[in-house]
This record gives structure tokens, sequence and C-alpha cells, in this order.
């Protein structure tokens, strides 16, 4: 075995290879590429991390302590039961404690083993959770509430509901009751008032079972455009801001950090989401180290698929984007996991789909990862990965950095009504949008092979909401088609104009079609054209935009006289498949009216062709 001092062997060899795919994708000589050629493929994330190609015993990190030991990096129970994986919870959000209780019992017959349970405006009267928790065996499944402004009186009637509940240690039982007021702030959402919720954790330490009161929800901030390292930094400054007034209250310091949880959101990035989750430990280990409890740092995580992920259009796909945040959530040691069901940003009923279908689709989802991929079996899985440390590593140190910065801005309040806290996340969503508007960020059946043949959705569906979906702006360009559609009988359509040969122009056909269906315009393909045949298949199509397709050498032949032909027969708008540079000679009414090529900022290339055809 060579030792970390030594050269990896065969890297050069890689390295070799790399220049040369490379040298042959950009079309230059190796000689013209830099010396490190591999830096070329680095990746940089929205926190401004590096993500480099390939990771080698040269960015070897030491070996971290075992889970359950400081700083808990690696996992907060050394003892977790490997055959029961990590806690498969489900949203409960039925509007009457008997409709509630069986869903409940449904559920867990079903396996789920964690229970998210809305009360209040979001679920069950409070009154009746004694009638939704009936016959629920505590210590075998937590409990969290989701009441808002109504979680004082929801704790009360779960605390008489456990008054009466035999078991021998009482410990065993697990209650989160969700207070969340610093969150829900941010997000708009009622909630208790900060100095209510200090009062509710004063009376949940007294309580002999395990109960936490606080919940620090950092999914709020991923829900509008936060980066991972915002979503941690922003949840741990919030955190903080619990603790001083816990400490203020006169609480313990222990006390105060055992009145704690957190929840994050999940995404289909599945090594960022594993890195975020070991991260989220590790600041929170620091945290509870500086205020001189280091064995009091290890709050359980709750992890939910992020909303800001899901899309409306071709929502199928969703199942596989819930599939490797659950993946992701899994194995970077998340203690309870939910997942949203694919068709939850849309309203109940869109797809003609029952909700039991969905809610199995999504309990299935972690059931097939913990009983058949055996993902519990192991804890942390991801330790000793080099590209995983590295990430948490630079993830950690990075949302230490953000937390600092709203530190210094007075704290994480000062900083929300400042609106620093907001600005900060809106530079990152404005960054996230631009990439998915100009398609380097591919959101399949979005901005990547979309099905225009999916039904139209309702005006319900229609109606913005307060998570800042990744495809949304698309969506709203497939809404307008929609319009149109319901208007005019037939779809926006576009001819596509291929020249030269299959081998010349499908490229660019395929290229064209992909593009101007994610903003709901629909293709007219003739087949391959000669100039002479441009006007008579023009005329045929009905349409007024027309898009020529070929290579650049064809376009040195064909695309000024086609685009006369085009105009002589009632196209209004002339576009060009390519760069501008492959017809920079041609002028007048041989000149293309715009080029559509890869990068550009299809929104609004889209949104213009909309405009032009009257959606």
């Amino acid at each position: 075995m060579p030792i970390a001092s030594e050269p990896v062997p065969d890297y050069a060899a890689w390295r070799k290879g790399v220049a040369g795919v490379l040298a042959k994708a950009r079309r230059v000589d190796v000689a013209e590429l830099p010396e490190e050629p591999e830096k070329l493929l680095e990746e940089q994330t929205y926190d401004g991390l590096t993500i480099a190609p390939l990771y080698t015993r040269g960015d070897e990190r030491p070996e971290l302590p075992l889970p359950g030991e400081y700083p808990f990096v690696r996992g907060r129970d050394a003892t977790r039961d490997v055959h029961r994986g990590w806690y498969v919870s489900a949203f409960i959000g039925a509007a009457d404690g008997a409709a509630a209780n069986r869903e409940i019992l449904a559920a867990l017959e079903n396996g789920i083993s964690a229970l998210w349970l809305g009360a209040g405006e979001r679920g069950v009267p409070v009154a009746e959770l004694p009638a939704a928790l009936s016959g629920l065996l505590f210590e075998l499944a937590p409990l969290t509430l989701a009441a808002g402004d109504a979680v004082s009186a929801a704790a009360q009637q779960v605390f008489a509901q456990l008054d009466d509940y035999q078991v021998a240690d009482r410990t065993e039982i697990r209650v989160a009751l969700g207070a969340a007021p610093l969150t829900s702030r941010f997000a708009g959402t009622a909630d208790i008032e900060l100095a209510e919720a200090i009062a509710l954790a004063g009376e949940a330490v007294q309580r002999p079972e395990t109960v936490r009161a606080i919940t620090v929800d950092g999914t709020v901030f991923r829900d509008v455009g936060a980066s991972d390292a915002q979503e941690l930094g922003a949840a741990v400054a919030a955190g903080l801001a619990y603790l001083r007034a816990l400490a203020e209250a006169g609480q313990d310091i222990a006390d105060a950090f055992e009145q704690l949880e957190f929840r994050f959101a999940a995404t289909d990035d599945q090594f960022a989401t594993i890195a975020k989750f070991r991260a989220a430990r590790q600041l929170w280990a620091r945290v509870a180290h500086v205020c001189g409890a280091p064995a009091f740092g290890d709050a359980p995580q709750h992890a939910v698929t992020s909303a800001a992920m899901m899309t409306q259009r071709d929502p199928w796909v969703n199942m596989l984007r819930t599939t490797l945040a659950a993946f992701g959530a899994g194995v970077g040691g998340a203690e309870t996991v939910t997942v949203l069901s694919f068709d939850s940003a849309l309203p109940p009923g869109e797809l003609g789909v029952s909700k039991s279908f969905a809610d199995r689709m999504a309990r299935n989802t972690q059931l097939l990862l913990l009983e058949e991929s055996h993902l519990g079996h192991v804890q942390d899985p991801g330790a000793g990965s080099w590209y995983v440390e590295d990430l948490t590593a630079a993830l950690a140190a990075k949302a230490w950095e953000f937390m600092q910065e709203l530190e210094a801005a007075g704290g994480y309040l000062a900083a929300l009504d400042s609106g620093l806290l907001a600005e900060r996340i809106a530079v990152t969503r404005s960054a996230r949008d631009a990439d998915v508007a100009h398609r380097k960020t591919a959101v399949t059946g979005v901005n990547e092979f979309p099905n225009l043949a999916e039904q139209p959705l309702s005006e319900a569906a229609r109606r913005p909401g307060q998570v800042v979906r990744y495809g949304a702006a698309f969506e709203a360009l497939r809404n307008r088609s929609d319009a149109y559609l319901a208007a005019n009988g037939a779809r926006p359509r576009a001819l596509l104009v291929p020249l030269g040969t299959v081998a010349e122009h499908n490229v660019r056909v395929t290229f064209i079609a992909n593009l101007l269906a994610s903003g709901g315009i629909e293709s007219i393909n003739p087949g391959p054209l000669e100039v002479t045949g441009i006007g008579t298949a023009a005329t045929e199509s009905g349409a007024t935009i027309a898009v020529l397709c070929g290579s650049d050498k064809r376009y040195a032949e064909q695309a000024g006289p086609a685009a006369e032909q085009l105009r002589a027969a009632g196209i209004e708008t002339v576009l060009l498949a390519g760069a501008e540079k492959a017809v920079a000679d041609l002028s007048g009414a041989q000149r293309p009216d715009g080029y559509l090529a890869a990068r550009i900022d299809a929104v609004a290339a889209l949104s213009d062709l909309l405009e032009k055809v009257g959606a």
C-alpha cells in the first residue's frame, strides 16, 4: 500500500487522458491547454466552493471521531439500531381527529416510523388531537407537531395525553412540539412569539419524556433560494438566538441545548446533501463547545425533501428527485426523513391520482432505500470518501462564515429585520435562476426534455406560492402556451427548416425542438428541405416563426437564400440555430432576426417568441 506522501498511481496518465479529451472537445492542440488541464473541469457551487473532477490521497483529511462523539459529524447516536436506520416520517394533515387517526394508523401499519402531525390551521383542530393520537404507541413512533400559532394549546393536549399513558421508561417517548417563531418570521407564516416559545421550552424541560419545544427550520431559507451554506449558517444563527433567549430566561445551558432540533432541506444533489447534514452537526457541536457544553451539541436533524426542487410540469420526475434527496439525507445521517409526495407542487387531485397513491410512493421511496438497499445498516457510509470529507469541511467553514456575518450584523433578528439575510439569499437565487434560464442547470421535464402533450394546469395550480421553485420561470412560459391553446385550439408553433443531410442538421433540429418545447412552442418539422421547397413548407405550416437548422458550412451556402424564401412566404421572424458568426456576412432580408444557441437566456428568448405570436 502506498503511503499518503507518495504520488497517486497513474495520476499522470489520467491527466494526460483528460488533456486529450479536452483538446478534442475544444478543437485545440494539447499544447494550448494549461499545465493542469483537469482544472478546466472544476465546478463552483453557489457558495463559491470548488468541486474538483477527481479526489485523491492528496485531499485526505484526518479521520473523525466515531458516531456519538464530539463533534458528531459522523452521527449523534453511537448505538443507533442499524436494522431500523433512520425514522421514516410522513406529514399527516387531515382536517379532523378521526380522519387523522385513520391516516396515522394506516401509515404506521405500512412502514412509517415517525409522525409529523399538522394541528390548528395546519391540520387537526387542537381539541381533536386526543382523537387523532388514540392508539398511538408513543415510545415506538416519535411525534412532531406542526401547529403554528396554536402550538402551545396543542402541546397541552399532547401533555394531557401523555399523563395518562403508561410506559416503563418515559424518556423513550420523543416529542417535538415544533415551535419555530424565528424561522416562521422569516417565512411570514403564523407562529407563537419568541417569549411564548421560551416559556413552552421551560415547561418541556420539566416533562419526564424527551420533549423538545423548538424547531430551527432551515427549509424556509432553502424555499426562497438559499444555498447550502446560507441555509446552514442562517439556521445556526437562529439557533444561537434561541440559546440566548433560553439563557436569559434562566435555563441551564445543557437544558437549553436539549430544547432544540433542526430541520433542513434535502436536495437531488446527493453529495451536497450528504455533506450538508454532516456539516450541520459539526457546526452545532462547535456552538456547544464554545458555550461550554460540548456533550450537548448533538441536536436531532429532520430532513425534508426540498420543495424548491419540485416541478409542476412532468411531476413524475419528482420521484427521482426525492429518491436522490432521501438517499443523501439518510447517508448524511439525518435522524428523521420526510419525503414530499411527487405531486406536492400541485393542488390536490390535479393529476387525477389519489392521495393514497402519492403518499405510498413517497413512503416506499424510503422503504426501498432501507429495506432493499440496506442504507441504514451502516453509520456514516460517506466517511473516508475524499470528496465527501473535503466537501463537508469546506461547507462547514463557509456556513460558519455566513453565520459570523449575521452575528456581526447584530445577530439573527437584526439581520432579518435589516433585510441583510434576505438580500444575501436573493443574490444566490438570482444566480440560480440565471443558470436555469440559460439551461446551464437542467431541470428535467421543464427546461430540458419537456412534454408538450401534458394536460394544461388548472387556475389554482398557476397561482404563485411561497416556495421559489427552480423551474418556475419556464413553467410560467408553459402557462402562457396553455392559455394560447385554450383560446386558439392549438399551441404556438414554429417551423423548423432543416438544411442539408440528416447528419448535418439532426443535432440542431433536436436542440431547437427541445428548446422551443420548454417554452410551450410546438415545432413543425417537414424534414430535409431544398431551398426551392422552403416557401411551400412555410405556407403549409401556418407558422409566423421559422428556425434554420444545419451545419455552419451549410449556412454559408444556403442560410441567406433560405431566409429570403421564408420572408417571401410570410414568415415574420427568421431565426438561426447557432451563433451569429456563422452568417456574419449576410445582410438585409438574408440576415436572420435572431440566434438560438446553447447557453442563451432561454427564458427571455422564448418569452419574446411567445409575445410575437400573441401568447
